[in-house]
């Protein structure tokens, strides 16, 4: 019942630990100024809006520091961090690099990890509890074909807080891992691909409330349903 929220006050990041009751009892800052890489419709989506938070430690995708996932202790001491960094053809340009190994850390409940890849060419990978790859997969299917043919190979620089940094925007919006370990990936297109424990794709679908909704978030109930943001919407996955 304990939840993490992460926020920016001031410019610095931070991750606060809460009881269900909303007492405050943990939390820390990350060092440094943040660097805004991925942002989607206002919202950021990489550093701690990448947090997944395990109820004992917090998970982030800081690519800048050398491996995929990094893993914090509710006080900020770091843990681990693991995860290879993918090959991209830009390592001569760091922050590009970087911004293209940026993703989400997904704790699978049946155990290990998901890392999605947010930007650039969809992959995703499977870890064991040790931070060892299981597997990696490439996401593939004819409704984003379209799409993922049309990604840049070049990209346009922008000014932010310490200088100039890449525009890179994201291939998926969201990502989240079911009950039964079942990986649901939700893309900048309108669309949402279900992949089984090991890594098979099972069906692509589309979420409907008011209109279509493109997923900026998605979480499971206790009875497995899936609540979407924006909207809050609720839906039974059977």
């Amino acid at each position: 019942g304990t939840f993490a929220v992460a926020d920016a006050p001031n410019n610095v990041e931070r991750i606060q630990i809460f009881t269900p009751a909303g007492f405050r009892t943990g939390g820390f800052t990350l060092p440094g100024t943040p660097r805004a890489r991925v942002v989607l419709d206002g919202l950021v989506l990489n550093g701690i809006g990448s947090l997944q938070y395990t109820g004992t430690t917090i998970l982030l995708s800081q690519p800048d520091t050398g491996g995929l996932v990094s893993e914090y202790s509710p006080s900020g001491a770091p843990i681990r961090s693991f995860g290879t960094l993918r090959k991209t053809g830009h390592e001569d340009d760091p922050a590009l690099h970087a911004a293209l190994n940026i993703g989400l850390p997904l704790v699978d409940p049946r155990g290990g990890f998901f890392f999605v890849f947010q930007t650039g060419e969809p992959v995703f990978r499977k870890y064991d509890a040790g931070g060892r790859l299981v597997f990696e997969r490439r996401i593939q299917g004819r409704e984003i074909d379209d799409f993922v043919g049309r990604l840049p190979s070049l990209w346009p620089k922008r000014t932010a807080t310490g200088g100039e940094i890449p525009f890179v925007t994201p291939t998926i919006r969201a990502a989240a891992v079911d009950p039964s370990g079942h990986l649901w990936t939700s893309f900048a297109e309108p669309v949402t691909y279900e992949f089984d424990a090991d890594g098979d794709k099972i069906r692509a679908v589309q979420f409907r409330a008011a209109g279509l909704v493109s997923p900026n978030h998605m979480s499971f109930d206790a009875q497995g349903r899936m609540l979407v943001t924006p909207g809050l919407s609720v839906f039974p996955m059977r």
